[in-house]
């Protein structure tokens, strides 16, 4: 019986170390270690498992937040958990995205076609039309999973609160139907 529950404990053990997320921190300034403790507050309040596809993390307080190489926040939601989590799952998204490029490829393409005229550059979107339509994408599914995290409510105030991709979140609420169907 000490042996099967060793082993029992061993597994879970092993299969939560799989399941943990790294968070390093670039500079270890006082703002990134907000923002770690915030992010590990936010991470242990949800579950993010259908959201998680890279378990490494760099808060670097004057870095834009991307996915590639390694997930990187920057620690402007040091105080904001809903705004923090919507920008942990974006780029977490992204990872999935990249692991479905045939489905996004396409997907972009009808995206061309439905807003052949889609702005480019920031606050509004992405830095080149072909990230804008991809960030169609990533934002649609973001909302999705922010909707089954925290709800409606929260989800609209931060996606508001974030101020960026402004167009493309906009374009999202108003065409979220449209949208819906080439993503889905």
């Amino acid at each position: 019986m000490t042996n099967k529950l060793t082993a029992l404990l061993l597994t879970a053990a092993t299969l939560f170390a799989a399941d943990a997320i790294s968070i390093q921190l670039a500079h270890n300034s006082p703002r990134e270690r907000r923002t770690k403790a915030t992010l590990e507050q936010v991470i242990a309040s949800n579950d993010l498992s259908k959201y998680t596809f890279t378990h490494e993390v760099v808060i670097e307080e004057r870095a834009m937040n991307h996915a590639f190489p390694v997930l990187t926040l920057n620690a402007r939601f040091a105080d904001a958990p809903d705004e923090l989590l919507s920008s942990y799952v974006h780029e977490q998204l992204h990872w999935y995205l990249r692991e479905h490029d045939g489905q996004q490829r396409a997907a972009i393409n009808e995206l061309r076609r439905m807003y052949p005229d889609a702005p480019v550059g920031l606050p509004q979107a992405a830095e080149s039309a072909y990230s804008t339509y991809g960030h169609l994408v990533d934002c649609y599914l973001e909302i999705e999973a922010l909707r089954h995290l925290i709800g409606p409510d929260r989800t609209l105030t931060a996606i508001r609160n974030k101020g960026n991709y402004t167009w493309i979140y906009d374009t999202i609420f108003r065409d979220e139907p449209k949208i819906a169907e080439v993503v889905d």
